[in-house]
């Protein structure tokens, strides 16, 4: 048996978070986040990406206003100008991980059904799976801003299962920093982590939290 065989055994629904997972994004986050720290001359709070793994775009805007009431914006407007900050370098910068859009040929040709799971905001969502030419792939796409509480709450993985009309038990979900892991396994799903610069540090609690891991979806290959 081999590493596809083995982690599709039982699946009948593949989840997959966005930003991390399918595509090499983080790096977006990162330059946004220096330049409006620059901006207003903020200074990041300890353990403050800590704090905002896993949430939601709202409840990400919700902490920094919380913890920056200087910063000129209303809760709207601050997701607003985050979303022009990252729009470019989403549709015209960030690649799709090695191997994803093999993986999910894959998938829809054996009829598993696909979904999305993810943290951040419907726009840059949207603009992005078109950009890389991928939104006709997922049956299922939704934001955890859709949902009373993001992540490690099972909420977005619970709803883009219902969404597919699939059974949790029978859903595997693709993740790149544990609390999205937690969040799938909260949900009664199986999870597989995914290798991520940004998450290096926290390859050993991944590898110990999800039930797969992989640090290419090039390992993965095909069932034939």
């Amino acid at each position: 048996m081999n590493k596809y065989e083995e982690i599709m055994k039982n699946t009948d629904a593949v989840l997959f978070d966005m930003d991390g997972t399918l595509i090499d994004s983080m790096w977006v986050w990162a330059t946004v986040d220096k330049e409006f720290y620059e901006r207003y001359g903020l200074t990041e709070p300890d353990d403050f990406y800590e704090q905002m793994e896993g949430k939601s775009f709202t409840e990400v805007a919700k902490l920094y206003l919380d913890a920056f009431p200087e910063i000129p914006f209303t809760l709207e407007e601050l997701q607003q100008e985050w979303t022009r900050m990252a729009y470019e370098k989403y549709t015209t910068e960030v690649p799709l991980k090695e191997g994803v859009r093999e993986f999910i040929t894959s998938l829809k040709e054996r009829n598993v059904k696909l979904g999305i799971g993810t943290s951040n905001g419907r726009e840059l969502v949207d603009a992005t799976l078109q950009a890389l030419d991928i939104e006709q792939y997922f049956d299922s796409v939704h934001t955890s801003c859709e949902v009373e509480t993001g992540k490690p709450s099972p909420d977005i993985y619970l709803l883009v299962a219902e969404d597919l009309g699939v059974d949790p038990s029978r859903c595997l979900v693709f993740e790149d920093v544990p609390n999205g892991i937690l969040a799938g396994k909260n949900a009664g799903m199986r999870t597989c982590a995914v290798y991520d610069q940004y998450s290096r540090d926290q390859e050993d609690k991944k590898k110990e939290m999800a039930d797969y891991y992989i640090d290419s979806y090039m390992e993965l290959g095909s069932a034939e």
